[in-house]
């Protein structure tokens, strides 16, 4: 991808392309509302922050950036599925677009001050020979205030896709002891950590050791409650009825590469997502949206 080139054809004065670690183009946006940065490798949020306050999002310092690797933190996109392999066929966990390159599609300085810009991905040679389906996926994010972010699956086939999708989003924390997740109460999740169990949920959501679960049934708004930080993170989604929530405690940091062994202290996962009975099916020439919105408030 030509850095000048890219300027010259998609830069505006609010967003300029650079070159970021391991030589990956990433998109600056600096506006009036907010800063952010957006990886056109792995088509992936890595940094929103509103003027004046932290970033809203995690990044680990061990954080790979060079093809074939995903990067630790931000916004992954886990698409056409969500997890391990479902066919069991040894292809990469979380499907197939996390470690690709996508194309900047579109550019756009908005009315209100906001930034948008959509990168986009269609099916190759590689993509084929994993998952034989035609397809163009596009991600739409405007940075302003808040933090908006579609995940657009344009189905080019006949016949329907069925997949899961989630956009996998690291959280920035001042200490997880602190932090709970409301707007889960009452609701039913699978326990990744207890053999796949189903529980309810009572009360918010605390986070005491590693922890991997996916809620089901999940309406209205979530909000990630950090007193630490002084401040609460609204997330609005539609097109989900699921999320999980996710952080990997002592051990598991300890054994991930790209990951510090005391970074889990500082971030919280909570994903929007169509995973476990939350199966997505997009018709023969149809689309589907799955869409988010962070937004900061001040405790």
């Amino acid at each position: 991808m030509n850095l000048e080139k890219l300027n010259a054809q998609c830069g505006i004065e609010e967003l300029q392309f650079v070159e970021g670690p391991g030589g990956l183009i990433m998109a600056e946006i600096d506006n009036n509302l907010a800063k952010a940065r957006i990886s056109t490798y792995s088509g992936q949020v890595i940094s929103f922050q509103p003027h004046g306050v932290e970033d809203l999002l995690f990044v680990s310092e061990l954080a790979y950036y060079q093809p074939g690797k995903a990067i630790k933190g931000g916004m992954p996109v886990c698409w056409p599925w969500f997890g391990p392999d479902p066919e069991g066929k040894g292809r990469p966990g979380h499907g197939l677009v996390r470690a690709a390159q996508w194309e900047v599609l579109l550019t756009q300085q908005m009315d209100n001050g906001a930034t948008r810009v959509r990168l986009g991905i269609t099916e190759n040679d590689e993509t084929l020979a994993a998952w034989p389906h035609n397809f163009a996926l596009a991600l739409e994010v405007t940075v302003g205030r808040q933090l908006d972010v579609s995940l657009i699956t344009i189905n080019t086939e006949e016949n329907d896709l069925i997949l899961t999708q989630a956009l996998h989003t690291y959280f920035r924390v001042g200490d997880i002891g602190r932090v709970a997740v409301e707007g889960l109460d009452g609701c039913t999740y699978i326990d990744k950590m207890d053999d796949a169990k189903e529980k309810q949920q009572q009360g918010d959501v605390t986070i005491s050791e590693q922890t991997d679960r996916i809620y089901i049934g999940v309406c209205g708004d979530l909000v990630i409650s950090d007193p630490s930080l002084s401040r609460r993170i609204r997330i609005r989604s539609e097109g989900s009825n699921s999320a999980v929530v996710w952080n990997p405690w002592v051990e598991q940091s300890a054994e991930m590469g790209d990951f510090g062994d005391e970074e889990y202290k500082q971030m919280i996962c909570v994903e929007t997502t169509n995973t476990g009975p939350d199966q997505v099916t997009v018709p023969g020439s149809g689309e589907y949206r799955l869409s988010l919105s962070y937004s900061l408030e001040r405790d």
